[in-house]
């Protein structure tokens, strides 16, 4: 997989460094639960790097929840 900036990552999570550490991480956490991945990959692969690739290709996205009160 190529490099991608932290820029385009930020576009796919609203622009905060907040979200996307909490996207990447649930979705890694998912990976390595045994959650098929969603991008081509050797296997080596980490499931953070995984998570963050998913995410760069948009294939993984950062959704607004309602809170409840």
């Amino acid at each position: 997989m190529p490099y991608t900036g932290l820029e385009k990552l930020l576009d796919k999570a609203n622009d905060s460094v907040y979200k996307l550490v909490i996207l990447a991480s649930k979705r890694a956490l998912e990976i390595a639960e045994g959650q098929p991945k969603l991008v081509e990959v050797s296997s080596a692969v980490k499931p953070s790097t995984v998570a963050l690739y998913e995410i760069s290709e948009g294939k993984v996205k950062y959704k607004k929840s309602k809170a409840s009160d």
